[in-house]
């Protein structure tokens, strides 16, 4: 890649690429944190009934998962995918973005759920569709409305675990090198997101909740056995990925970048 024509062609491919991963990365990881509201029932959704194991002590403990954790394996998928080709450089950039954004949507959030309704929105909207008298102002602030606690939990957690899958993923790649993607891959999810379960929702339920301690690692090996499992059946989509974006920047521009985001040279 020696011609002008071929380094420009090659920092094309590069930066196209960056800001592809980049939106899905950060489309995904906001829309998890607005969705993540609402907890579902998993044993329902595969229509069975709830487990109701106890757990430590008499905790009841069914399947239950916030909803944001159904999209959150493809936050995990694309930040392994921005370090094979971009290093922790390129994980860290977007992870720091993305957790701009994230206070920036909260912080608007916050604004626009004290204003004023007005009169005919809720006269519009009321009784709903079983004849119920309903108030869709307060249905809006209670579903968009997060605490303090869950804010900083939720941001807290986000950086934390971004942080430990891109230095675990660095330490085995240097142990693997090019083969081996799924231990790598599967590796740094294993660590980064049993930290991340149970900082969020320690920090979110404990520290600012009331939850006890027990509840708070009850629901978090939930939430961590689902997103592990979740990373390691999704790996052929690793795979996919991988093969999509070497046939678009083709062989040679593929291992050198896989190669300068091995040595941490990549730059954007």
């Amino acid at each position: 890649m020696g011609s002008i024509t071929e380094q420009k062609s090659f920092q094309s491919k590069k930066t196209n690429l960056f800001i592809i991963l980049s939106g899905l990365f950060l489309t995904n990881a906001i829309l998890a944190e607005i969705i993540g509201v609402k907890i579902f029932s998993g044993e329902q959704t595969l229509g069975i009934e709830p487990v109701g194991w106890k757990i430590f002590g008499d905790y009841i403990l069914d399947f239950n998962l916030t909803a944001g954790a159904v999209i959150w394996p493809v936050v995990f998928i694309t930040s392994d995918i921005i370090n094979e080709y971009f290093g922790k450089k390129g994980v860290r950039k977007i992870s720091f973005i993305t957790a701009f954004f994230i206070a920036y949507i909260f912080l608007v959030i916050s604004v626009v759920t004290v204003l004023p309704p007005a009169a005919f929105w809720l006269e519009v909207n009321t009784p709903d569709a079983d004849g119920n008298a309903f108030n869709i102002n307060n249905a809006f602030n209670m579903i968009f409305r997060q605490g303090l606690g869950i804010i900083l939990g939720s941001l807290t957690a986000f950086l934390l675990g971004q942080l430990i899958d891109v230095y675990v993923f660095q330490k085995l790649r240097k142990i693997t090198g090019s083969k081996m993607i799924w231990l790598r891959a599967t590796g740094s999810t294993l660590v980064s997101q049993l930290i991340d379960s149970f900082v969020v929702l320690g920090i979110a339920f404990y520290v600012f909740g009331n939850w006890s301690w027990a509840q708070v690692a009850s629901v978090a090996i939930i939430n961590y056995v689902y997103k592990f499992s979740v990373a390691i059946l999704l790996t052929p989509l690793l795979y996919l990925g991988h093969y999509l974006i070497d046939r678009y920047l083709g062989k040679e521009v593929a291992e050198v970048m896989t190669k300068e985001a091995a040595n941490d040279t990549s730059f954007l």
